[in-house]
Parts: structure tokens; sequence; C-alpha cells
């Protein structure tokens, strides 16, 4: 049985900060700026990581 929330974070959320992700990952490359480039691979990591730990957590 789903949850109400399941979509949200199961394929919302992790296309938003996948898609931000990349964006900084780019930026980060091509501006030379690691800072920006660091909390983009954070981010992506983050993106693929976070439905098996909250949907996990809700199930």
């Amino acid at each position: 049985m789903a949850l109400t929330g399941t979509t949200i974070f199961s394929h919302i959320l992790p296309v938003i900060f996948g898609f931000f992700g990349i964006l900084l990952i780019m930026s980060g490359i091509l501006d030379d700026n690691n800072p920006k480039l660091g909390l983009g691979i954070v981010l992506f990591v983050v993106a693929c990581a976070f439905p098996y730990v909250v949907l996990r957590s809700m199930i």
C-alpha cells in the first residue's frame, strides 16, 4: 500500500535535485568555480540516494 507522498519523494524531488546538480556541475566546470562544482556533485549524489533513504523510512 503506497502512501500519499511517495510519488513526490520517488519521482519529483530527485529529478529536480538532479537537474540543478547537473547545472551546478556544468557551471562550476566552465567557470573554474570549485565550491559550485562541489555543491553540484553533492546535490546530484543526494538526488540519487534520496528516494532510497526517504522511502525506506516511509514504507
